[in-house]
């Protein structure tokens, strides 16, 4: 046995069997029922013609079959592939070429962006759930005779990024398994043989808690963990795979909008112990809910939150802390598709409070000076890009120009770069000053602003377009839109640029607000002023 998903997964099931292993909404299953019908699915995928190494796309919201679906990739040794479920037939229908998928699983009510963005190439398209996923379930066999694995199979995760379109960032299993799933013994050191997986879960059903409770408390006979980032995204998948090959219960919010009410009876009924987050965008809202409402909820399972992929102001974890008593650290996490784990930096009750975007580096975490591709000197104050070494990505799927620009041999050292800016202290403390490209993060989802230039240009009255994130209280930033009009023609209102935007972009990408100006200035080489732009929104 070697460092695999899928055998991994066996090993767990085998050994907790009757563990619950997921639920989402009134769907449950055991570990035992998990693998014996993503066994199944993973033979009516081989019968369909899906072999190894061919792409799977993963177009659904959150549910039980989605994590089924995924394991029965990794058991036929094809590669499950993340689409966000808010993709229009445009978008779809580039992923779908671009990620090369044979098959697709998507939700009943994205039947018509499906039938407009097939392409030639899949063989296979099925809604979760219906009756036709039930045969394939139901018609598999259950037996584990699907050949051997490797720790070379591939995982490979779809991204927004900061330069455009989505791109595949492609992984080995076994370095995805150490780099970004809690290497086994989440809270521990690693484990390093297969087979001691067993052990740990058996032996530390704390998981990733274990660092933060008491001294011999053995309160926690399950960790049980939500993730309020979907499993199309990083950050959710990764939690509940993580969870999964540690023997915990993972909970999914099945619901296609966050009612923080729904969360918050979640954590309560399914005694939750660790909740992670999308910074401010999801922090606020739990605090407003427990404020309006401070004696609905039992929370005193949880013991942990954790955050990433959008800002956790100050202020808002010392609300958490005073409105969450049981809980006893916040962990805030700096990674990307391409450096899962770079830095952290953790909120304890007892301790100081983490000021924001400031972390402390992990062991192969540094910052490269761009112009000598070297490590700064820690304490000089350079500016340079967040830089990984170790168990890193393949590279780009189909983007060998991409790869070379962000995974570096440097002295005979692989590193990945993925475009974070940052300096380091003396001490290896990491603060954060953002991506060096135009990025907008809106409660989690990146936002490329050229796409979205691009869309509103084809709007026939709009012969400019800037497009930048302005400050926002719940999400982070907001996308806000600058056009300019042909002479003589009425400017399209808000509401008709965001029509317009809908039939072509994702809804988290169209604009929220919208600055109309005669002419946008533009360097001779053609590029926006972004500081004109910035001055005339009002944002800092």
């Amino acid at each position: 046995m070697e460092f695999n998903i899928a055998d991994l997964f066996e090993c767990v099931a085998d050994a907790v069997p009757e563990r619950e292993a997921v639920v989402c909404r009134a769907d449950r299953r055991t570990y035992a029922e998990l693998d014996e019908r993503a066994t199944r699915l993973a033979h009516s995928l081989r019968a369909a013609g899906v072999g190894a190494r061919d792409h799977v796309g993963l177009y659904l919201r959150n549910s039980v079959e989605h994590l089924e679906v995924m394991l029965a990739c990794y058991k036929a040794r094809a590669v499950p592939v993340n689409v966000n479920y808010r993709y229009v037939a445009e978008e779809l229908r580039y992923l779908c070429e671009d990620a090369d998928l044979v098959a697709l699983f998507h939700d009943a009510d994205t039947t018509a962006h499906v039938d407009a963005a097939r392409t030639p190439a899949l063989l296979l398209t099925v809604v979760a759930g219906s009756d036709e996923y039930r045969h394939l379930v139901g018609s598999g066999s259950p037996e584990r005779d699907l050949g051997p694995r490797s720790p070379d199979d591939r995982y490979v995760l779809y991204t927004g990024g900061t330069t455009g379109r989505p791109k595949g960032v492609v992984w080995r299993q076994e370095d995805m398994f150490f780099g970004g799933l809690g290497s086994g013994n989440p809270g521990g050191p690693p484990i390093t043989a297969p087979e001691q997986i067993a052990a740990s879960v058996l032996d530390n059903p704390a998981q990733r808690l274990r660092p933060f409770l008491p001294p011999g408390d053995s309160t926690i006979t399950q960790f049980i963990s939500l993730a309020l980032g979907p499993l199309m995204h990083a950050s959710g998948q990764w939690s509940a795979l993580g969870t999964l090959l540690g023997g915990g219960k993972v909970v999914l919010y099945g619901e296609p909008h966050v009612d923080m009410d729904l969360v918050l009876d979640l954590l309560d009924r399914e005694r939750v112990n660790a909740c992670n987050l999308v910074g401010d965008a999801s922090a606020r809202p739990m605090l407003h809910a427990l404020s309006t409402h401070p004696a609905r909820w039992d929370l005193s399972s949880l013991r942990l939150l954790g955050s990433g992929g959008s800002i956790l102001s100050g202020d808002v974890k010392d609300a958490l802390m005073a409105a969450l008593p049981s809980v006893l650290a916040i962990v805030e996490g700096i990674g990307s598709s391409e450096s899962p784990a770079q830095a952290v930096a953790v909120t304890t009750r007892n301790g100081t409070p983490s000021a924001s975007l400031t972390f402390a580096a992990k062991a192969d975490t540094t910052v490269i000076d761009e112009q000598t591709m070297r490590p700064v000197a820690a304490g000089s104050g350079i500016v340079g890009r967040l830089a990984t070494r170790g168990r890193v990505p393949i590279g780009y799927h189909k983007d060998p120009e991409r790869s070379a620009r962000t995974f570096v041999d440097i002295d005979g050292e692989r590193w990945s770069l993925p475009g974070d800016m940052a300096t380091i202290d003396a001490d290896g403390t990491i603060h954060l000053l953002g991506r060096g490209a135009m990025c907008i993060n809106t409660g989690g989802e990146k936002v490329y602003p050229e796409e979205v230039e691009a869309v509103l240009k084809q709007h026939p009255a709009v012969t400019d377009a800037v497009v930048l994130g302005a400050v926002d209280g719940q999400y982070g930033q907001r996308v806000v839109a600058v056009i300019s009009v042909e002479g003589g023609e009425t400017a399209p209102d808000l509401a008709a640029l965001q029509t317009h935007c809908r039939a072509h972009l994702a809804g988290y990408k169209v604009p929220r607000a919208l600055h109309v100006t005669a002419e946008i200035p533009r360097t001779p080489a053609g590029k926006a002023d972004y500081a004109w732009a910035r001055e005339l929104i009002g944002r800092p």
